[in-house]
């Protein structure tokens, strides 16, 4: 009994193996796809340079003279400028964890192969 079940994972730890690959460029890469943007949604919400860019023109604490528009206006303007480079930023960084997903297991036989070389 127990030999069977011993056969049975080394088995399927033998597919695994070779399965792994397949899985993790397949079906891992667009579960990490989907993360990535999930989480640049995430950013956009955060950040919200189109919320901030939709009322650039709305003054600020109600004050409808001249000068509160003037400085409301500059403000938002600045303030659109800084999120949208933020959300670039964050976008970057979205896009560099996809690509650290799609290289690890090549860094990892690559390490693992520069230990058994040396």
């Amino acid at each position: 009994m127990w030999v069977l079940i011993f056969q049975r994972l080394f088995i399927e730890a033998f597919l695994d193996l070779f399965y792994f690959p397949l899985w993790w460029y397949t079906l891992g890469a667009k579960h990490a796809l989907l993360w990535c943007i999930n989480l640049l949604k995430y950013g956009n919400e955060m950040f919200a340079p189109g919320m901030w860019l939709q009322n650039i023109f709305v003054p600020m604490y109600g004050q409808y003279d001249w000068q509160g528009r003037m400085i409301s206006f500059f403000m938002r303007l600045a303030q659109v400028i800084f999120r949208f480079i933020a959300l670039i930023i964050w976008l970057v960084i979205c896009i560099l964890l996809f690509f650290v997903w799609l290289a690890l297991p090549i860094v990892v036989i690559v390490g693992i192969l520069t230990i058994l070389v040396n």
